[in-house]
């Protein structure tokens, strides 16, 4: 989605794209769907959990029925903010949240700068939620870059990631890391981001994608706003993990 300076505006048209991807069983949104991602937002937009994002969220995934992976916000608790992806069930319970638990501190020579740790307090541990199809793991965009961080998360079948790579690392990483966990964990792969705005401080790479145990991609978002949806058979999860015993279950 496009992500304006407006937060109303911004919980609005998440809204309208969570209705019209109605009838999918489980929706994610991308990293900082609410706000701009610049350290000022972060600070303007931080609320508590309980507030207009969380409620929001919880509403959506109960009008739609669905599983609903609320992309991620600036999440206020204790005087801290948190880079934090809350999930929602189909009746609109919370069932899981993960604040980011690696942060975005990089300084690449003739590319991007950005330290998250200036604004944001880093969270811990991993995340996952059972579903009728498997079990979910959640992490936010760096986190995908640790695999010890991701294989211990034991048990996962699917590994769902909101994320905002950049224009420096996205060419070159983005699918590569995608399809690298898909592998390693034998599982489905999801990462949604914004969408590309050239004017904005901080330049979506975009490209929403999915890849399957076999590490093929699936589906691919593009640069611009857009509802990417895919098939993801538990039995093809199965089957991979027959087929190559490496130990994941």
């Amino acid at each position: 989605m496009n992500v304006t300076a407006d937060k109303a505006e911004n919980l609005a048209r998440a809204q309208e794209m969570v209705n019209k991807a109605q009838g999918a069983d489980v929706m994610m949104l991308p990293e900082m769907f609410c706000c701009p991602y610049a350290p000022g937002s972060f600070v303007k937009n931080a609320e508590p959990e309980g507030g207009a994002v969380t409620d929001a969220l919880s509403r959506m995934a109960k009008e739609t029925g669905s599983y609903l992976i609320g992309g991620s916000m600036p999440e206020l608790d204790g005087g801290r903010i948190y880079n934090t992806c809350f999930v929602y069930d189909p009746e609109g319970r919370r069932v899981a949240r993960h604040r980011k638990a690696h942060m975005f501190d990089i300084d690449v020579k003739g590319g991007q700068r950005f330290f998250e740790s200036e604004t944001l307090t880093a969270g811990e541990g991993t995340t996952s939620f059972d579903t009728p199809w498997g079990r979910f793991g959640v992490c936010i965009c760096f986190d995908i870059r640790f695999p010890d961080f991701i294989s211990s998360m034991r048990g996962i079948d699917y590994l769902a990631v909101p994320a905002a790579f950049n224009m420096t690392t996205g060419p070159l990483h983005w699918e590569l890391l995608f399809r690298a966990r898909a592998v390693d964990g034998q599982m489905f792969t999801f990462g949604c981001a914004p969408a590309r705005d050239e004017k904005s401080s901080y330049v979506s790479y975009a490209n929403s994608i999915a890849v399957s145990p076999w590490g093929r991609v699936i589906g691919n978002a593009g640069e611009r706003e857009s509802i990417l949806t895919v098939d993801a058979d538990p039995k093809d999860i199965r089957a991979v993990r027959e087929q190559i015993p490496i130990g994941n279950t």
